[in-house]
This record gives C-alpha cells, sequence and structure tokens, in this order.
C-alpha cells in the first residue's frame, strides 16, 4: 500500500461519480475550498458541512472532507469572517482541510444515494426513474493488412472497444483490397516508393462510447503496422450509458400507505415522515428520489408508482399528487444521510484494489435541522 495524496482519491472517485452526470444546472460540485495537491491519510464522509462537521474533521486529523451538500451553494461576494459561513470557511482553511462535494452526479450514479435509498427498501427489480445522462455510441471501422488483424483486435478490445451487453471484445471483419502509392519519405510496410501497391486488408468495425474515442483511437494508431492508417468514423444513433435520477421498484409484498410509511420510518432511521394519501391503500410499485423530490410527482406517476418517498414535499404539490392519486411519504431531506456509509464503504473498496493507503471515517455528527416535538 503508497501513501495517497487528494488528487488519486478524488480521480478514484469520480471512476464512480464522474462530474458529467450532474443534473443540476450550474450544481456546484468538485472541489470546493482548499487543495488536493497534498498527501491525505484520512478522509471523513458527510451529509453536510458545517463548524461541527469542520471541528469533527479536525479531531479526527482528516486532510479531506467528501460531501454530498456543497458547502458553498451560491457564488461570494465576499468573505466575511465574521458570519457564521465565513467563520467555518476560515477554520477549513486555517487547518488545511479541503472539501469536496458529489451532489447530484452522486444522486445519479449507480451505488449512489438513490440505489442506497432503494437498497435501503429492499425494493426489487430498480429501475431509473427518469434518465438524465447517456452517450452516443461511436463505430470505427480500419482497414488493416490481413496478417496484423487480430493484434488490432486485441489491443482495441484492451483499450474497452466491442463491449455490447453482456459481451467484450465483439468486432465485426470483411475482406477486401488496398490501393496506395507511397511517396517520397514514405517508410510503407509494404512495396516500395513511387508503385502503386495493392495488399490484402481486412475492415475491423468495433463500437464503443463517444467518451472512449480518444483512448480507442491511440490505441489503434499505436497497434496498427501502416505509418498511415485508412480508418472511418461514425456516430451511431444508439445510445449506451444509460443513468438518470431518482429508482423505482416493487416491494416482497404490498402493504398498507400506513404500514409503509412505518417501514420507511425503521429502514431509513427517521424519527418521522409525513404522508399523503389514503393510510389502507395498498402499496406495492415504490418510486424513491433522495432530497427534493417535488418536480417529479407526474414522472413517477406515470412510471406507475403507487407512492413516492422524497424529501421538502411543498404543500401545494402535496395537494397536486393528490389530486392525481400518487400517494406519498416524505421522510424529510436528510434521510440522504444514506450516502454516508455508501460513499465511504465505496471508497474503502476502490482504495484497496488501488493499494493505496488511505483512511475513510463515517461523520457522527447529526445535520438533520429538523426535531418533532
Amino acid at each position: 500500500m503508497k501513501q495517497a495524496n487528494g488528487q488519486e482519491i478524488i480521480q478514484l472517485f469520480e471512476t464512480w461519480s464522474p462530474k458529467k452526470l450532474a443534473c443540476m444546472e450550474n450544481d456546484p460540485i468538485g472541489l470546493a475550498i482548499g487543495t488536493l495537491n497534498k498527501k491525505v491519510n484520512k478522509v471523513l464522509v458527510t451529509l453536510d458541512v458545517n463548524e461541527e462537521v469542520a471541528d469533527e474533521a479536525i479531531e479526527t486529523g482528516c486532510e479531506l472532507i467528501i460531501a454530498h451538500h456543497p458547502p458553498i451553494f451560491r457564488k461570494l461576494s465576499n468573505l466575511r469572517t465574521d458570519t457564521p459561513s465565513g467563520r467555518l470557511y476560515e477554520k477549513l482553511i486555517k487547518h488545511d482541510i479541503a472539501v469536496y462535494a458529489a451532489h447530484t452526479n452522486l444522486d445519479v450514479a449507480e451505488g449512489g444515494v438513490n440505489d442506497l435509498l432503494a437498497d435501503a427498501l429492499q425494493l426489487q427489480e430498480v429501475k431509473i426513474l427518469e434518465k438524465t445522462y447517456s452517450e452516443p455510441l461511436m463505430k470505427l471501422a480500419v482497414f488493416v493488412p490481413i496478417g496484423h488483424a487480430d493484434e488490432l483486435r486485441i489491443a482495441l478490445a484492451n483499450a474497452g472497444a466491442g463491449k455490447i451487453g453482456n459481451y467484450d471484445s465483439c468486432s465485426y471483419s470483411s475482406p477486401g483490397e488496398g490501393r496506395f502509392r507511397a511517396l517520397e519519405g514514405a517508410n510503407p510496410l509494404i512495396g516500395h516508393e513511387g508503385e502503386i501497391k495493392v495488399a490484402k486488408e481486412e475492415k475491423v468495425e468495433v463500437v464503443f462510447p463517444t467518451s472512449m474515442k480518444n483512448r480507442i483511437l491511440r490505441a489503434m494508431l499505436n497497434s496498427h503496422p501502416y505509418e498511415e492508417p485508412a480508418y472511418d468514423l461514425y456516430t451511431l444513433d444508439l445510445e449506451v450509458n444509460e443513468q438518470g435520477i431518482g429508482r423505482i421498484g416493487t416491494l416482497n409484498a404490498p402493504m398498507t400507505l400506513r404500514e409503509f410509511a412505518e417501514y420507511v420510518k425503521k429502514q431509513l432511521d427517521v424519527p418521522f415522515v409525513r404522508i399523503v394519501g389514503k393510510v389502507d391503500e395498498k402499496i406495492f410499485k415504490v418510486a424513491v428520489l433522495g432530497g427534493d423530490g417535488n418536480k417529479y410527482i407526474h414522472i413517477a406517476k406515470r412510471a406507475g408508482a403507487d407512492v413516492l418517498v422524497t424529501g421538502d414535499m411543498y404543500f401545494h404539490t402535496a395537494q397536486d399528487a393528490q389530486a392525481i392519486g400518487l400517494n406519498i411519504v416524505d421522510p424529510g431531506h436528510h434521510v440522504e444521510k444514506v450516502m454516508i456509509k455508501g460513499v465511504a464503504e465505496k471508497m474503502t473498496s476502490l482504495c484497496e484494489e488501488a493499494k493505496l493507503s488511505v483512511q475513510f471515517i463515517q461523520s457522527k455528527v447529526n445535520t438533520e435541522p429538523f426535531i418533532l416535538i
């Protein structure tokens, strides 16, 4: 195991929850405070960052905090240390504690906040509630001398091309003839300068997500025997890597809305929930969305959900949900605390695989502002 630095830790984090998954406009994700260019032995994982969390990071010797809610949500017009937020930023900077925020990208990521909530509710046959991200598929068609085609196919597969569903190393080949003339200064694999040459070739075709384009082209160029490979590159009218916000699945067995509300309290470890709907109505298909889900009541209804589990439900939105026959269970925004354990465990696993020596500490500070009287 080697000593980790902040850059390496966050690079691993972003292989799981990349910034491109963020689905809120101008979402202030990424490094918010401090620097990642330093050695990091301990990382504190928290839902929110307040002064109590900062004190916890200081006491536990953490050099980095990974938070779900960004500590700087709007642009600062000043940085006064006689305000609550200013005192917080001053304390973090003075103790050289960096803060990295993963907000809606962590909501969307596979294994992120919404999957953790679906897992906590033991939902079955879980699917994305609303797609927010996908990538166009590309195709590379490259022409290679017949004796070199296998080597090229292997190089492309190793770079990640040709993965289709549960299969990899997928490619298609067709034979043909290539014609060329080497000009002055060329060093042709076949033939001589000034000579028209006909070569037996294969056309090798592979597909890959658009985000892999540069890596695939590098692999092709590095493994191709020609000085100037001939190839075609297409963007296809197909999409892959679909990801999205919220999840929808089914319960092991139906229960009434009243029973389900009690179940949510227990499974998500919250002291109370608010509900909208008839308490004796049967619940089987469940949509879940961490944080504020007010915009998703119609999406949940169209997806066939009997109930939407989400936080911060507005009065008039609750009335609208009631009108369209969608039950609501609101356990509060703070239910996203499930990310603390989930992120700590995921990052521990990723760092162990990368042989990085770093400890992830789960915050014990309760940042829930509401209490029930």
